[in-house]
């Protein structure tokens, strides 16, 4: 079969030795040509870029990059984005160097999911947009974090709620700066999708088939603790990733923080299955997820596995996260948070003394409260998206700011 250069290749030949990307049409339908020749062999189970159901707003398609391509610039070139290498993935503001930071957690899971794609003959271009960009509105110190914040928010609006996933779709539709003074990175429907429908934090998934006539409400209103299936395989697969991301890895940074010795571990019939090192949890659980999910409109996992990987996620719960160590610093971090954010909540009451306070860290908020870009939502609602914002440090550094005597 003659590849599109042989094909085109007298066509190629007479573009300008120097052309300008920008108004170059005949490089632009060249590579739609390729793109589409490349995706006509692509599963019929995976998501076409031409099938995609588009922006909020519509908008010039890039002349090179297929939507999702220009998504990932898009999530990858924002300010949140960078702040995740200073974002807990489980344990605060370590010292040591080697302990995962929110920001690996999203390259594994990045690596992860792409070499399922991959194998699967998916879009690889939606995958790694989708994870990439799954824990951008994530808040400092982690998951408890996002609990504290969730308690924070309903003491003043009890119908209101806060949720990682959700925050990051919030995120990137209407707080992130795409350029000055224009909010809201608008980013394709399958992309927000796979973003807001990626935590997969119950223990009773194995399977997982998408929801592909789902509608926008499900996508931009999702409801609190609302686990809906995603709209594409491709966003499935993430969401399997970002589980076996953290299964072995928390183990690895659990015993470097001393937090649990060699013999912490899962039953002796739990590490014969999938193994005892990352690599070795990542190799099974990857290579079974690829067995049993080819040529089906489904990504699943055999249950012996799957029962397997559930004994090590609860022994990591009972061994780590509910540690004596890690329950002292979520008291912590529990403290902090709620002083944050009631001296935020208490400067709202007056924002044009707060504009000019003393404290650099109540000015700044301020400033950021009176510039919000979306100035018809709930006070409480701009404290929280600032706090969430913040990195660990900051936020450290704010709550001694506001509270040194």
């Amino acid at each position: 079969m003659d590849s599109l250069f042989d094909i085109y290749g007298d066509e190629l030949g007479v573009i300008p030795e120097q052309p300008q990307l920008i108004n170059n049409y005949k490089d632009t339908s060249t590579i739609e040509l390729i793109r589409d020749q490349r995706e006509s062999h692509f599963s019929p189970y995976a998501q076409k870029t031409c099938n995609s159901r588009g922006r909020l707003r519509e908008e010039e398609p890039c002349l090179i990059r297929s939507p999702y391509e220009r998504d990932l610039g898009r999530i990858i070139f924002s300010q949140s984005f960078r702040r995740l290498r200073h974002k807990t993935q489980v344990f605060f503001n370590p010292s040591n160097d080697h302990i995962c930071s929110r920001i690996e957690h999203v390259i594994y899971v990045n690596y992860i999911s792409t070499i399922i794609g991959r194998a699967l003959n998916l879009n690889i271009d939606l995958i790694q947009a989708i994870a990439l960009g799954h824990d951008i509105g994530h808040t400092p110190y982690g998951h408890t974090g996002e609990r504290v914040l969730n308690q924070c928010i309903k003491s003043v609006a009890p119908n209101e709620f806060f949720e990682h996933e959700v925050h990051s779709l919030r995120l990137l539709d209407v707080l992130e700066e795409h350029k000055p003074g224009e909010y809201g990175l608008n980013l394709s429907f399958e992309v927000r999708d796979g973003i807001v429908s990626h935590c997969g934090e119950t223990y009773d998934e194995y399977s997982l088939t998408p929801y592909r006539d789902k509608p926008e409400e499900l996508v931009s209103a999702k409801g609190e603790r609302q686990r809906i299936r995603p709209a594409t395989l491709e966003a499935c697969v993430v969401r399997f990733a970002d589980k076996i991301a953290y299964v072995g890895r928390d183990i690895e940074d659990a015993k470097r923080a001393g937090i649990i010795g060699g013999n912490d571990i899962v039953s002796s019939e739990a590490a014969k299955r999938l193994g005892k090192t990352n690599s070795e949890i990542i190799n099974i659980l990857v290579g079974d997820i690829v067995h049993n999910s080819l040529d089906c409109d489904e990504i699943k996992m055999s249950k012996e596995n799957f029962e397997a990987m559930n004994e090590y996620l609860n022994s990591n719960l009972k061994n780590i996260y509910q540690a004596p160590k890690i329950i002292t610093y979520e008291n912590m971090v529990k403290l902090q948070i709620e002083a944050i954010f009631e001296a935020f909540m208490e400067s709202t009451y007056d924002i044009e003394k707060a504009l000019h306070s003393d404290s650099e860290v109540i000015s700044s908020f301020a400033k950021y409260y009176m510039n919000h870009p979306q100035p018809e939502c709930l006070p409480v609602r701009k404290v929280v998206d600032y706090i969430a914002g913040m990195t660990d440090t900051y936020a450290t550094a704010a709550f001694d700011s506001l509270y040194r005597v």
